[in-house]
């Protein structure tokens, strides 16, 4: 009777989809296993089309492996965190201890869990609950399904496990310990048994439902996303059919007045009949395209700025090629920024303008500043900083591809083709947020079978730059590497500058959960300019904090004096108003000078237009 009573229980817990019985199983039972053969067989064909464009261009002589490749340094680091642990034998049996005891009490708990829904036992004790909030893990069945439950615990378990050993490992320089946590975080997300079908539930079902098609479809698009690549995986992660620049993204009216080359200047267009007087000018960073800041009307801050009454011009820059492998960042200053303010005093008549400039665009302006302190050249009167670091000590996770040994083998690398392609930076900053950057669409795309849905954000990102090969050497080693510009080390143009020297106001905005210039960057860089600086942290992140419309009612921004103490207790003290921060900045702009005159028409009197914006220097794809 006791038996019964249990079974009954049981019955009626499962009864209320709360437990987990044997009807559970039957989406994850095979029903056609002939079909699910054939479409085996389908997608391994389309695996080999796929290892076929991969070796192809590597057999040609088309791509040469090299020592950039991180796997060859991921070894290396990782191999130091081993012999720290395994020189010692009582070090490396606390730690396996400490791992099997954890996964020792998993097993109870899971087996315990089973027993009770088989009606051996009583009432099972509840799933280990996922308080991490991880989306990979938001399928019911990872808590209701005892399997399930068993693996996501022991993958947490063993995460946690793994990092601590890192964290924990002595006699390693900061930067190493730096690139394991990196490189174990790398590992981690890609093991994931989210990244797997059999230990993943919802993979599992979907296969079983299809017979196996998805896998089809998806090693499909893996051979085309390889050969779309040239020989490397460009992850599908949009839509791309579904826009293009220029027709559904930079439409903001304007005219190109002037290029060189290593740019375009476009002027925008005014929207209103009177414009501040001060024009307005943009240093966007040469890493990614400057229509971010014009994905669309609705998203526009360059439209916006036109719309307050800015005369707006942009820089927009090259996507170079061998021709500008020796253009570092004395000629990117020289015939980016100087470039555009004589362009911008030929078509408006004024030697005074405020200037923005966007994550290295903005450490570019910096360095350019301080050298026209060094010069006396005030054309510049106030300058806006969004997302960017002037000081890299605290850097972020970037700073794990920057050591003396891989900067040596990537400037190697670029001196036989006079650039970095743009597919390497843009692996590396997916790599900083892996398991929403690469891994969910690794699963959608190619075990999923499933297109990915448009979404501009996304194609942007996809439409990555070259680096020109002296200039992105001069980044990296000037600011990455030996952090140059705050110790007034950094020689531009043959003089050296000091931020010491720039003393016009400066709006430094950082978005508190940006992954590529952390705002504890960004906060202690503040305290470099012999100026004053108004320090602003938004919400989000690198890009939507930066772009982020007053009528979306997003997020909020946080105001709080000078960048003083530490980073933490400023933004605790700091003053939280919700929504954006663009209204904010134009009222700091108009503060310095609100001064008045008639709106003007692109080129003025003195200059014609090229052609029309967003100009054909955005257009050049990878």
């Amino acid at each position: 009777m006791v038996t019964d009573s249990k079974q009954e229980s049981g019955s009626q817990k499962n009864g209320g989809k709360t437990g987990f019985d044997a009807t559970d199983l039957d989406p994850y039972v095979l029903k056609d296993p002939e079909t699910m053969a054939m479409n085996f067989a389908r997608a391994l064909e389309n695996l080999g089309q796929a290892a076929s464009a991969w070796l192809a261009p590597r057999e040609r002589g088309e791509i040469s492996e090299t020592a950039i490749d991180p796997m060859a340094d991921m070894v290396k680091t990782l191999s130091k965190v081993s012999e720290y642990w395994i020189s010692d034998p009582r070090r490396t049996f606390e730690a396996q201890t400490q791992l099997m005891s954890s996964f020792f009490g998993i097993w109870m708990r899971s087996m315990q869990r089973m027993q009770s829904m088989s009606g051996l036992q009583g009432e099972p004790p509840p799933p280990e609950p996922d308080t991490r909030k991880d989306k990979r893990f938001s399928d019911e069945d990872w808590d209701k399904n005892p399997f399930f439950d068993f693996l996501r615990q022991v993958y947490f378990v063993t995460t946690d496990w793994v990092e601590k050993l890192v964290s924990e490992t002595d006699g390693l320089d900061e930067h190493t310990k730096h690139k394991a946590g990196f490189y174990v975080k790398q590992i981690t997300a890609a093991l994931s048994p989210s990244n797997f079908i059999p230990t993943n539930p919802q993979l599992y079902r979907e296969t079983i439902a299809s017979n196996g098609e998805n896998l089809v479809r998806g090693m499909k698009m893996l051979a085309e996303d390889i050969a779309a690549g040239h020989g490397e995986l460009r992850l599908r992660q949009t839509d791309m059919t579904k826009f293009a620049v220029g027709r559904d993204m930079a439409l903001t009216p304007g005219k190109v007045i002037a290029q060189n080359d290593i740019c375009q200047i476009i002027q925008y267009e005014a929207s209103t009949e009177t414009v501040l007087k001060r024009p307005l000018l943009i240093c966007p960073p040469w890493i990614n395209k400057f229509y971010i800041l014009d994905l669309n009307p609705q998203k526009s801050f360059i439209k916006w700025c036109v719309d307050q009454g800015q005369t707006v011009f942009v820089i927009s820059w090259v996507n170079p090629d061998a021709r500008h492998a020796e253009k570092d960042w004395a000629a990117y200053a020289r015939e980016g920024i100087d470039f555009a303010l004589e362009i911008i005093e030929k078509a408006t008549g004024e030697k005074e303008v405020n200037a923005v400039g966007y994550c290295v665009g903005g450490t570019l302006l910096a360095a350019t500043l301080a050298l026209h302190a060094k010069e006396k050249n005030k054309r510049i009167k106030t300058a806006t900083l969004f997302t960017t670091q002037v000081d890299f000590t605290h850097a972020g996770d970037l700073k794990v591809f920057v050591d003396e040994e891989q900067l040596a083998a990537l400037e190697e690398h670029m001196k036989s083709a006079g650039y970095l392609d743009g597919s390497k930076m843009s692996m590396a900053f997916n790599m900083l947020r892996a398991s929403e950057l690469i891994w969910p669409y690794f699963v959608n795309s190619y075990l999923k079978g499933q297109e990915p849905l448009p979404f501009d954000l996304l194609f942007w990102n996809a439409d990555s730059t070259r680096m020109a090969a002296a200039n992105h050497a001069f980044y990296l080693r000037n600011c990455y590497l030996r952090n140059t510009l705050t110790q007034n080390e950094m020689i531009l143009d043959g003089k050296p500058v000091s931020l010491k020297d720039v003393k016009i106001p400066i709006y430094n905005l950082a978005t508190r959960e940006d992954h590529i210039a952390p705002a504890k960057s960004v906060f202690l860089g503040s305290r470099f300019f012999g100026g004053k600086v108004e320090f602003v942290v938004t919400g989000s992140g690198h890009i939507a904090g930066v772009v982020n419309p007053p009528d979306k009612k997003k997020y909020q921004f946080w105001t709080g004096g000078p960048a003083k103490g530490e980073y933490e207790t400023w933004l605790e003290q700091a003053t939280e108003t919700p929504g954006s921060w663009w209204p904010h900045w134009q009222a700091w702009i108009e503060t310095h000078d609100g001064r008045r005159v008639a709106a003007r028409k692109p080129g003025g009197d003195a200059l014609n237009a090229i052609e029309e914006a967003p100009g054909s220097y955005v257009m050049e794809r990878v």
